[in-house]
């Protein structure tokens, strides 16, 4: 590899405020901000606003639509005469 033309890849923590979530993984990502983790050792944070703890389809709250009543709306107005 080249040097000096790739980015420091380290352990980061992306920490999620809306669903007071939290995971440590391998980044490139840049922060200033820095947080104790729970092994002892200090690591860059990234917040960011959204996650698997509160996006609506991984909590369970999502949205399920009407999907037959638009098809039978659909035929009735564009669907060929019986």
């Amino acid at each position: 590899m080249k040097k000096d033309v790739h980015p420091d890849y380290r352990r980061v923590v992306f920490r999620d405020k809306s669903g007071n979530f939290s995971f440590l993984t391998g980044s490139t990502r840049e922060s200033n901000e820095t947080i104790e983790w729970h092994d002892g050792n200090t690591y860059p944070v990234v917040d960011v606003e959204i996650s698997s703890a509160s996006h609506p389809f991984y909590t369970g709250q999502q949205r399920v639509m009407d999907t037959q009543g638009r098809v039978e709306k659909f035929n009735k107005r564009y669907g060929k005469a019986s």
